[in-house]
């Protein structure tokens, strides 16, 4: 979906001018580092790499706060000024932490989530296999003076739901704070290849699934569960046509519409996925179909749900497309 960044985010600085100052330079006052994630899914990694040693702020923590559109404050401008490392999504997801970065004249390290994927058109820092400590420092390709991140027409960029690409990114996050704070490196390092353990176990589940249904087909209203039921081996049978447009909040075209219908009746489409943070007539009328042709259909989310990790959350979303798939 192709954000809209809000046009009062442009009158924030002369609000938060006066406070900027107020900033403590890092290792002055022993503080902690400040991280901060433009939502929740990237706090959770940042948490888990951190620990103790970090303060995480997630400027979107709530299933009911929207990224597209999200209208930031004068306080979380400050927030953002005051970052020692900022983790955003990217291509033109959350541009709302692009403007805040912009108007608080921040020099954080940004790391940006899109940047690890192996479909994101610039990537060529990440061979094919292995991770990011075989890439030769591939981080220096992502950590970065902040430069506006749009849309990328064609691009996928819901990329937290892809294990792979958040691997990397948390390879990144603990050699970025471990350049910021080397007294505590070691324990970044440590508490990364503990997180990236458990995400190859989220891959292992995914493989799992991908032995028993190679090639099954299954319907997403929206693009967001996309690269997870790739990773399981699944085809997602959705006109383009389609999914973007309920992303983007148009109508389905008619025949794009008839041809969902066809391929909802066809018999071939084993669960149709939905995003419950969203909703329209088309959706509704997919849900309904799929009801009636006794298809399973499961709902993800984009945010965390209140009281789980990522590691946590990924592996439900992976329960339920499994259990989807036996029904």
């Amino acid at each position: 979906m192709i954000s809209r960044v809000p046009v009062s985010i442009a009158v924030l600085g002369a609000a938060a001018v006066a406070l900027v100052g107020c900033a403590t330079p890092v290792g002055e006052d022993d503080r902690a580092l400040t991280v901060v994630a433009s939502t929740s899914v990237y706090g959770s990694l940042a948490a888990a790499i951190g620990g103790d040693s970090v303060e995480v702020v997630s400027i979107i923590d709530s299933l009911s706060q929207d990224p597209h559109s999200y209208e930031a404050s004068a306080r979380e401008q400050l927030t953002v000024a005051d970052a020692d490392l900022i983790l955003e999504n990217g291509g033109g997801y959350d541009a709302f932490i692009d403007a805040l970065i912009d108007a608080s004249g921040s020099d954080a390290t940004v790391l940006t989530a899109v940047e690890y994927s192996h479909d994101y058109p610039e990537n060529d820092g990440h061979a094919d296999d292995g991770h990011a400590e075989d890439d030769e420092h591939a981080e220096d390709d992502h950590a970065h003076d902040h430069a506006g991140h749009d849309h990328i027409e064609g691009f996928n960029e819901h990329v937290w739901y892809d294990p792979h690409t958040v691997v990397h990114l948390v390879e990144d996050i603990a050699h970025e704070l471990g350049e910021l704070d080397a007294a505590n490196a070691d324990t970044y390092e440590a508490n990364a290849a503990d997180l990236v353990a458990q995400i190859e176990g989220l891959e292992a589940s995914l493989g799992e699934i991908a032995a028993e249904n190679e090639g099954e087909q299954i319907f997403v209203t929206e693009p967001v569960p996309v690269y997870l039921a790739a990773a399981a081996g699944l085809v997602d049978a959705t006109p383009a046509a389609f999914s973007e447009a309920v992303e983007e909040g148009q109508d389905v075209p008619p025949a794009t519409l008839l041809e969902a219908r066809d391929i909802l009746a066809s018999g071939d489409v084993r669960a149709v996925i939905t995003n419950a943070q969203t909703g329209g007539a088309e959706t509704t009328e997919i849900v309904s179909l799929a009801e009636d042709e006794g298809i399973p259909v499961i709902e993800f989310t984009e945010l965390l749900p209140e009281g789980l990790d990522y590691v946590e959350w990924m592996q439900e979303n992976i329960d339920a497309l499994a259990g989807s798939l036996t029904e």
